[in-house]
């Protein structure tokens, strides 16, 4: 199954970035497509920025997955009835919605603003199993080993790693994949919500070994998910 982890530099509205997702939807041509946390407004934590699961603004991008037989993982602050969550919010290939997850282990001022998930979700796609994180999840242990237990093949993050976290996002990646998991990590490059980024999104596959990866610039990490 190929997967495309994107890197992105938000554009300001969601109007551009709906549609910057949409486009990046078909240039990936991937079955499942992996965008950072929050990827859908950037990192805005203002309570305004939270949107609901039939916002017209999802319109292009469901179109997108829909003409392209693609899942796309979207970040959003996303309105739900235990509160906004930080979420990946799942568009199938029917330009539906089957799921969303909500970002476990909150911090720093995200904390005050929006509600922890309170479960897991592992995503089924032609045979492999997709545990979802956004990115603090992956910086606690837990969180991949209970995934893994749930018979996940890939540990999928939408992240935001700011310059000069490049050892976390190594260490998360490498707890990952000596659990004998794929590690697909999507975050972004340039400026966002006050940080500044380094990209470096990419596919690994169990044991560490890089398949796919990105340097500084805006771009799309392709690989095809295989099993031993």
């Amino acid at each position: 199954m190929q997967v495309a982890a994107i890197q992105t530099t938000p554009e300001p509205g969601l109007a551009a970035n709906a549609a910057a997702h949409a486009r990046l939807i078909g240039e990936a041509g991937a079955r499942v497509c992996v965008f950072p946390e929050l990827s859908l407004t950037g990192y805005d934590l203002d309570p305004a920025s939270v949107i609901t699961e039939d916002d017209p603004h999802w319109a292009p991008i469901r179109a997108a997955c829909a003409a392209h037989d693609a899942y796309a993982l979207v970040g959003a602050p996303l309105s739900t009835p235990d509160g906004p969550h930080i979420a990946t919010v799942v568009i199938g290939p029917d330009g539906d919605t089957p799921g969303h997850y909500g970002k476990r282990h909150l911090h720093g001022p995200e904390v005050d603003l929006f509600a922890p998930g309170g479960h897991h979700l592992l995503l089924d796609v032609d045979g492999w199993r997709l545990g979802l994180a956004v990115c603090y999840d992956a910086a606690v242990p837990s969180h991949a080993v209970e995934v893994s237990a749930g018979g996940a093949d890939a540990y999928v993050v939408s992240a935001l790693y700011p310059t000069g976290s490049e050892d976390r996002l190594a260490r998360q990646v490498g707890h990952a994949t000596d659990l004998g998991m794929w590690a697909v990590t999507a975050q972004y490059t340039g400026r966002t919500g006050g940080y500044d980024t380094f990209g470096g999104s990419g596919v690994w596959r169990p044991g560490g070994a890089p398949v796919a990866r990105l340097g500084r610039d805006p771009g799309i990490a392709r690989a095809t998910l295989t099993r031993p």
